[in-house]
């Protein structure tokens, strides 16, 4: 097929351009900004664009497909020049919805945790050598894209809740139909399209009624918006809840406890991972690993870029990356790496990047989400507040919000620079969470501060 991409940048959207040319497909693309490490891997496969920006002209009856981004905005002028020639129009999830068709699909959704459960789920069937498409949203070690397509009888899906498209205002996970399925948790986010909890949490009870009968649907258990969802309710397939699985600390060391008395060490920490976890061996066990197979693969999953990827690290001190950037993703977050190194003083930073914390509507869900920082530091730009077009607010109010007694509010990188250069990391770990680089710094010489 001839196949074009409306918004090629983007993260997911540029793995997909990937795997669909590795299938030899003749893929083309375009966006009005294209960013690494997209454009370093688009340009390695010959799929950078020639030119950024948007050219009807590239639009022409010989293409089969047209697959449309979420960046990309309703009146853009290749989109409207593909509806002018019909050329069959898809969102990227009902794109792979299509391809996984004849396949079992698994779906990890959830506010919270579905990146790192669907990337464990990857690894143990790869490392068990099975066969398997898959999306999710991060890079994974051993994996050259976020995206496979094949003939594969199973396609694990990460299942996100944003929008779709501009054309297509349901959330990616309505596409999928999922035979088996899990939901990490809700928490409120993506307020500038779910501008209310009640609507967002709707969503995931929109989910709930696509899962397939005979299906089975894992969710954890202790979610007080999950077991109101799930309340009373019948349904025609299998409703399983989950906690996280039983694990000691010992030595700055995470170790698994099996129903054999066993003590398997772990790459990971923190308890929301060890949840993570749980939901992954439950849904590993219904593809056909076995117990014994599970916990010998997981053992060597290290996790998924940026979150909780170790930056540097020294005798005394460790610097972790992380994408937490919504509250429940920072509460969790920081809890991990204070119990996993509860001898050391914490230094958490984090970054106001997303629509829905810069916006102070917002700003309530953060109270006390830093609270077993020692030292908590919210940064962001005002660069960022224009580009979104959102109103500004004042130090003050931020403080306010994360009600964090040792709280630092920074507006400018160079002042997170100096103050992280001249602070005394003698057992002490730092910890800088966003989905964003902290108005554009380097995150490993951020995070090479702790000397």
């Amino acid at each position: 097929m001839n196949i074009h991409l409306i918004a090629i940048g983007g993260s997911a959207m540029h793995n997909l351009a990937l795997a669909l040319q590795y299938n030899h497909h003749t893929v083309t693309g375009s966006d009005d900004e294209i960013y690494n490490p997209a454009r370093d891997r688009l340009a390695a496969k010959g799929l950078l664009p020639d030119k950024i920006g948007w050219d009807p002209t590239r639009i022409h009856q010989g293409i089969d497909a047209i697959i449309l981004g979420m960046h990309a905005r309703k009146d853009n002028p290749e989109l409207q020049r593909a509806i002018e020639l019909e050329i069959p129009i898809f969102s990227y999830p009902a794109f792979l919805y299509q391809e996984a068709l004849e396949k079992q699909r698994v779906v990890i959704a959830g506010s919270h945790g579905k990146t790192t459960t669907t990337s464990m789920v990857l690894h143990v069937l790869k490392y068990l050598k099975r066969d398997f498409d898959y999306l999710v949203g991060a890079i994974i070690d051993g994996f050259d894209t976020m995206v496979r397509i094949s003939d594969a009888e199973v396609m694990v899906l990460e299942g996100d809740e944003y929008l779709s498209s501009p054309l297509d205002l349901r959330p990616k996970i309505m596409h999928y139909k999922p035979h088996l399925a899990v939901i990490t948790g809700i928490a409120w986010d993506h307020i500038n399209v779910f501008p209310s909890f009640e609507g967002y949490v709707a969503q995931f009870e929109k989910f709930i009624e696509t899962i397939q009968p005979g299906g089975k649907l894992f969710y954890y258990k202790n979610d007080p918006h999950l077991q109101k969802i799930l309340k009373g309710r019948a349904f025609d397939f299998e409703v399983i809840p989950y906690t996280a699985f039983p694990a000691l600390i010992a030595s700055q060391k995470t170790y698994l406890l099996t129903d054999k008395n066993e003590k398997l060490p772990l790459a990971i920490f923190g308890t929301h991972n060890l949840e993570n976890l749980m939901a992954a061996f439950l849904l590993c066990q219904e593809l056909g690993v076995s117990e014994s197979e599970f916990y010998e693969a997981i053992q060597s999953f290290k996790g998924a870029a940026k979150r909780l990827q170790v930056l540097h690290q020294t005798g005394q001190s460790i610097a972790f990356q992380d994408f937490a950037h919504a509250p429940s993703k920072l509460k969790a977050t920081v809890k991990a790496v204070k119990a996993q190194y509860a001898e050391r003083q914490l230094v958490a930073c984090m970054e106001l990047h997303t629509y829905s914390s810069l916006n102070k509507k917002f700003f309530p869900e953060y109270t006390n989400s830093m609270e077993e920082a020692d030292i908590a530091i919210v940064f962001y730009s005002e660069h960022t507040l224009k580009m979104k077009k959102l109103p500004s607010f004042t130090k003050a109010e931020v403080k306010a919000a994360f009600n964090h007694p040792n709280l630092l509010v920074m507006t400018d990188k160079e002042e997170l620079i100096n103050y992280l250069s001249k602070e005394h990391w003698i057992n002490k770990n730092l910890l800088l969470m966003s989905s964003g680089t902290f108005g554009g710094a380097d995150m490993k010489a951020l995070g090479e501060m702790i000397k």
